[in-house]
């Protein structure tokens, strides 16, 4: 078992900057990849940025030269660094946590943190 618990989000004005963190613990010896999904009111769950157990980060494109994500080892927190915030980027943050257990690969879930950007 691997439990999540996201944080950091909040309102901001467009332009503006928030950082999420996502504190795991538990299982987390091992993943195969961390990432951060995003649901806007209305939509479906989408991915915005992912890190692989070979540090391999990923992005999708809306995401690509404001937001970054990263990991400290040591405290076992991964963090989404959000810049030039814009109002499309409302929506409840999720951080998500996949690994093998056993021969099957299973998806771990926050509780998710609300970010609002206004205009």
């Amino acid at each position: 078992q691997v439990q999540l618990v996201e944080s950091g989000g909040g309102l901001v004005q467009a332009g503006g900057s928030l950082r999420l963190s996502c504190a795991a613990s538990g299982s987390t010896d091992s993943f195969i990849v961390i990432g951060w999904y995003r649901q806007a009111p209305g939509k479906g769950r989408q991915l915005v940025a992912d890190i692989s157990s070979g540090g391999r980060l990923n992005y999708v494109d809306s995401a690509k030269g404001r937001f970054t994500i990263s990991r400290d080892n040591a405290k076992n927190v991964v963090y989404l660094q959000m810049n030039s915030l814009k109002p499309d980027d409302t929506a409840v943050y999720y951080c998500n946590w996949k690994k093998f257990t056993g021969l099957q690969v299973r998806d771990y879930w926050g509780q998710g943190t609300q970010v609002t950007v206004s205009s």
